[in-house]
């Protein structure tokens, strides 16, 4: 195999699997810049996966190619709704934040494993027909060596994620609404003697938390796992979590940590080709992006600075 080859192999590998971390991170530092910490991302991602692929198995063939699109759209709204049960129980009824989440967790597994044994009669869907797979972009892909790497038989929810990324950086520091966000995982009260409704910003910062957390398991569902099934989301939203703290609370930070994480996840699969790996057992190459995850945040959870009022319930009459 030669460098080329190898580098291409890489890059590709590792954009698929970071694609629904980068999503995934990125909504949690939306809800977490909004004063709500939020654990419970793996049970969004577990419903958003569940609804995409059922969505993608009943309409792919009324959508066609566009049938993954606009199921990510229908994992996105599902992120949402199922973000508001973590959203009214801090919020509204100031539950413990991390309870909440982890209530989230374990009532989206059970819960989609009974909707699919309900709707399929079986413990997982059928593969879909319709899924992202691999694409080679125009012009781009027929550059020398670069092409071949970055733009050549490559996952384009890579680099659409990449781009959101950059958008959601843009949103939190750059816009009225960023700073009204921040600011009331910041200092609450401040933003209330200022006439900002603290209330309905975290709600939002939950909900856009769930779409993205949504998002992010439909393309994993549609990418990597191509069918929906009690084991399909195990682990992506903790280290989404992990990427999450690792990038500092910043969009672009949680991106390029997610990048990292997703090379570690990729290795998994295609250590075995590769020369340097070919010789690790496969279990140790399984395990490496747990592994990573608690070092990770062994190491950095200390020293990364959060949003001072995150975890923090705010009540209007304090």
């Amino acid at each position: 195999m030669n460098l080329e080859t190898l580098l291409a192999l890489l890059v590709s590998s590792m954009l698929i699997y970071s694609a629904p971390l980068i999503f995934t991170s990125i909504g949690g530092s939306f809800s977490e810049h909004a004063g709500i910490v939020n654990v419970g991302l793996e049970g969004i991602m577990v419903v958003g996966a569940f609804s995409a692929v059922v969505f993608n198995l009943e309409t792919a063939s009324v959508f066609g190619e566009a049938t993954p699109w606009l199921a990510l759209l229908v994992g996105g709204l599902a992120g949402v709704l199922f973000s508001l049960l973590h959203a009214v129980a801090t919020v509204h009824f100031r539950a413990d934040h991390v309870v909440s989440g982890t209530v989230l967790n374990l009532m989206a597994p059970a819960l989609t494993v009974f909707l699919v044994k309900v709707l399929y009669n079986k413990g997982q869907t059928d593969n879909i027909q319709e899924s992202f797979g691999r694409f080679d972009f125009p012009i781009l892909s027929d550059i020398p060596f670069i092409g071949e790497i970055f733009f050549k038989n490559t996952s384009i929810m890579g680099y659409v994620a990449i781009a959101v990324s950059f958008l959601a950086w843009f949103v939190m520091f750059k816009t009225k609404f960023g700073l009204r966000l921040r600011s009331v995982g910041e200092h609450p009260q401040a933003a209330d003697t200022l006439g900002i409704n603290v209330y309905m910003m975290r709600y939002a910062g939950v909900m856009i938390s769930g779409f993205l957390g949504g998002v992010g398991g439909a393309v994993y569902a549609q990418s990597i796992s191509v069918n929906f099934s009690i084991s399909t989301i195990v682990g992506p939203g903790f280290i989404a979590l992990a990427a999450m703290i690792f990038g500092k609370w910043n969009p672009v930070g949680a991106m390029f940590s997610s990048l990292f994480f997703g090379l570690s996840q990729s290795l998994a699969v295609i250590g075995s080709q590769l020369p340097l790996f070919d010789k690790v057992p496969a279990v140790y190459l399984q395990i490496a992006p747990y592994v990573l995850t608690i070092v990770v945040l062994a190491v950095f959870f200390g020293k990364a600075v959060a949003p001072k009022a995150v975890g923090v319930n705010y009540i209007k009459s304090k």
